[in-house]
């Protein structure tokens, strides 16, 4: 999602090469394929099959494998998107090779360093000779870190280029056996899902979410094989199974609120002016808050019945769309890559 805008910019310079490559981080058989379609992004050039595994096998495996193809390809360029184990694995593949960085979706801070993605987020922008930054927030982390204002550009975010370009399909989805009202749901970093008493504890207060509110909770496959170990009842949650993008923003646009624990949702909400209420007691795109729809719940479960009953009686905190978050930020980098 952050990929497919940049790409399609960049396929409009005649002069430009551009090799994809695939790590296989995130490779589910069920979705990988629609979401390359759906995104209307053209098959990898390379696939490096990595797979799931802990944080350094996974680090160290997408190293391995991508070296040799750096090495064969000799890039100008490579970019490197968002926070995962392959984008910092890919960021000291080029740092040792001394080939030029570029980060999209540079600079954001949660300020814990024991969440896993905010060390690829720091080591990332260490080692980046150009940080491609969402939001003025951004731009600041970079400076107190050190990072020359000459490198730092502020682009928007390329996450709201794919939304906006898919929402009008979105908005054609079939809502047929949809309630007129409901909370979307999902759950997925460890700190919520891996922890038996933290698991158990969410969702009990999303079954009293329920009785007030359907939810609809699209289980990320790390969360229900999570739930089947610790033998949690779910009662009368809906459960599905993982959506392709068109069909979860076409849920997320017309949710009441949305329930999470996820980055990229709290910005897709802010855009949509969906409310979001956030089980974490940090966030890395605090911008959401200041400006957006999302409010951070933390561990603070009474606080979630507490900002539903808000919501549910129609005083929901109105938020604005933050600058530059406007469907153009692929069409600027491509624009400073060029130059």
């Amino acid at each position: 999602m952050k990929a497919a805008p940049v790409i399609r910019a960049l396929s409009q310079r005649p002069d430009v090469r551009q090799t994809l490559i695939h790590t296989g981080q995130h490779y589910d058989p069920a979705l990988s394929g629609i979401f390359f379609a759906q995104l209307n992004l053209p098959d990898p050039d390379v696939n490096l099959d990595v797979g799931s595994g802990s944080h350094a096998w996974q680090t160290a495996e997408v190293m391995r494998r991508l070296e040799p193809v750096v090495l064969e390809r000799k890039p100008d360029t490579v970019l490197v998107y968002g926070d995962v184990n392959s984008t910092v694995a890919a960021s000291l593949v080029c740092s040792k090779l001394s080939i030029r960085l570029a980060h999209v979706e540079a600079g954001l801070r949660s300020f814990d360093r024991t969440m896993p993605e905010e060390i690829n987020r720091i080591v990332t922008d260490q080692l980046s000779h150009m940080l491609f930054t969402p939001s003025e927030d951004a731009d600041i982390n970079l400076e107190h870190e050190g990072i020359p204002p000459e490198r730092i550009f502020r682009v928007g975010n390329v996450m709201i280029d794919s939304l906006i370009r898919l929402l009008p399909a979105a908005s054609q989805c079939s809502r047929n056996g949809l309630p007129e009202r409901y909370a979307l749901v999902t759950l997925h970093r460890p700190a919520n899902v891996d922890d038996s008493a933290s698991l158990r504890r969410i969702l009990t207060s999303l079954l009293e979410v329920n009785d007030a509110l359907e939810v609809i909770f699209p289980a990320h496959p790390r969360t229900r094989l999570r739930i089947e170990r610790f033998g949690i009842d779910t009662g009368k949650l809906h459960l599905v199974e993982p959506l392709p993008y068109i069909e979860f923003l076409s849920l997320q646009s017309h949710a009441t609120v949305v329930i999470t624990d996820s980055g990229g949702i709290q910005e897709e909400t802010t855009y949509l002016g969906v409310p979001c209420l956030t089980l974490r007691s940090n966030t890395e795109r605090p911008v959401t808050v200041t400006l957006g729809t999302n409010v951070l719940i933390g561990q603070d479960l009474g606080r979630l019945s507490s900002e539903l009953e808000i919501i549910l009686d129609g005083k929901a905190k109105k938020g604005s769309i933050p600058p530059l978050w406007d469907g153009n930020s692929g069409k600027r980098i491509a624009e400073i890559l060029h130059a």
